[in-house]
């Protein structure tokens, strides 16, 4: 069978079986006390919500990877890695982990997957050529095998993204479907790569998170919680590295930040504001982009709309990427497919600078609006939802 198929059927499975199982888990939810009540400051939500969706997924991501992957050692311990920090989830999820146990406990689980191979050895950067970070070696263990730098840089590299999707999933929908269109994304890319395991893993992914969504989307019934957002963050990190950068393409480094961009960005931004205002980064706060785009007046689904909206622009960048011929292998560039790839390029742009416009991140003064009530002339702050006069209306 075609692995194309394959993946296409892994995908309608994982997501026909997380969307039956949701129920089970909010019963489970329900029986042990995991339910996210909206006492802070940060919840969306109004009412109190079950928060083990995630089990779900899991049970879906571990019953069609038994039947789709090859069962070598890489997908043992994928799978080993995934049972591992869906527990990490789940006893956060149930007794609110510290911030440092969350991080021991997401490392050890990277680090199952990366032992057995799932590792950046090489890469290929333009202008640059090969890297081999690989045969770089850190450590020597006393048994002869070595920690290199490849392997030190692929942890760091999938704990990064467990937890970026973590910090994305503040607002009902925003994880899963992000998760879903970055899975479908990169099984594309994998499969056209002839990374056929990433492939087919990147597309039970995307399965399991669209199976979910049924039940998370606003007004959302159910949580995936940091079981479901750290799972998906770690099977979306070993996508990345099976699926793309373990290969020669020069292009394939950058393709799966394109893919992310949105959670990435998110990110990076409310990491620097927590830095700029001497805030511990694990801190939370309420200048995610959903909480600003809250702030601002958005309704969840509006929400939900610009930033699946913006998500999809980076997905159509990627694959254009891939595989819209623009250039050669000797780097002469085709006229008529490279106009057509920056039309993708400038659509990219366009979608991120309206983006960064509407969430006033650089609060643009000049792009004020209109009290209704007082007629005056200011910005609202989307960190706090206020009103700032700026000069009283003419």
């Amino acid at each position: 069978m075609p692995a194309a198929v394959e993946a296409l059927f892994a995908f309608l499975l994982a997501g026909i079986l997380a969307l039956l199982l949701v129920p089970v888990t909010d019963r489970v939810a329900r029986r042990i006390g995991a339910i996210d009540h909206p006492d802070d400051e940060r919840s969306l939500h109004a009412a109190p919500t079950p928060r083990l969706g995630g089990l779900a997924i899991f049970v879906a991501v571990l019953v069609v990877a038994l039947i789709w992957l090859p069962w070598d050692a890489e997908t043992r311990a994928i799978l080993a890695g995934a049972a591992l920090i869906t527990a990490v989830g789940m006893l956060d999820d149930i007794y609110e982990l510290g911030a440092g146990a969350k991080l021991l406990g997401q490392t050890a689980a990277v680090v199952i997957p990366v032992s057995a191979g799932v590792t950046v050895d090489s890469f290929t950067v333009p202008f640059l050529g090969r890297l081999e970070p690989g045969s770089v070696d850190l450590l020597t263990l006393p048994g002869g095998g070595a920690i290199d730098l490849g392997d030190v840089g692929t942890t760091l590299g999938i704990v990064a993204m467990i937890n970026v999707i973590n910090l994305i999933d503040g607002v009902d929908g925003l994880a899963a479907g992000v998760c879903a269109i970055s899975g479908v994304t990169l099984a594309v890319i994998a499969l056209s790569l002839d990374r056929n395991a990433a492939g087919i893993l990147a597309a039970l992914t995307a399965g399991a998170s669209l199976g979910f969504l049924r039940h998370g989307f606003p007004p959302a019934s159910t949580f995936m919680g940091d079981t479901g957002s750290n799972l998906l963050g770690f099977l979306l990190g070993v996508v990345a590295v099976q699926g793309a950068l373990k290969t020669n393409a020069v292009i394939a480094l950058f393709l799966p930040l394109i893919v992310l961009t949105v959670p990435i960005l998110d990110t990076g931004f409310v990491v620097a504001k927590r830095l700029k205002y001497g805030r511990p980064v694990y801190k939370a706060d309420r200048w995610h982009f959903h909480h600003r785009m809250a702030n601002i007046g958005f309704s969840q689904r509006r929400t939900l709309a610009y930033l699946y909206g913006w998500t999809f622009v980076m997905a159509a960048l990627a694959l254009a990427l891939r595989f819209v011929p623009y250039s050669d292998d000797h780097g002469n560039f085709d006229a008529l497919w490279t106009a057509v790839m920056a039309v993708f390029g400038l659509a990219a742009i366009a979608a991120s600078v309206y983006l960064v416009y509407v969430l006033e991140i650089l609060k643009l003064r000049r792009f004020g609006r209109v009290d209704p009530e007082t007629g005056e002339f200011g910005v609202i702050d989307p960190e706090t939802g206020e009103f700032e006069a700026i000069v009283p209306r003419p």
